[in-house]
């Protein structure tokens, strides 16, 4: 479901496949297992996500809590046109930071 990748501070977590009720557990903690305290920018590549439910949405919100509460920063690209609505219409865009790009995304980190 998930490979990471790290490069000095920065954690790229790939995503693929489907993050719905049945897998969301299991998600959740390969994420916390990946992520350390040495990692000062977590970033999940949903390029090959096809599909996340409410429980995948809750999730990426909580690693994203977790993450602001030791000031690490936290976000997301690579997002379909449809797991970018599922994200626009729940709101979570506008707590998370999404990005089109890797690119953007390692731009977006760099900022205060």
């Amino acid at each position: 479901m998930i490979e990471t990748e790290r490069k000095d501070s920065v954690l790229t977590v790939k995503v693929k496949g489907r993050v719905d009720g049945s897998n969301a557990n299991d998600f959740q903690n390969q994420i916390k297992d990946s992520v350390t305290a040495k990692d000062k920018v977590v970033m999940l590549d949903m390029g090959q996500l096809t599909y996340i439910s409410s429980a995948g949405l809750r999730v990426v919100l909580m690693v994203a809590k977790s993450l602001e509460q030791r000031s690490a920063k936290f976000m997301l690209y690579g997002l379909s046109d449809s797991i970018k609505e599922v994200f626009a219409i729940s709101g979570f865009d506008k707590v998370i930071k999404v990005c089109s790009t890797r690119k953007d995304a390692l731009a977006a980190a760099k900022k205060k």
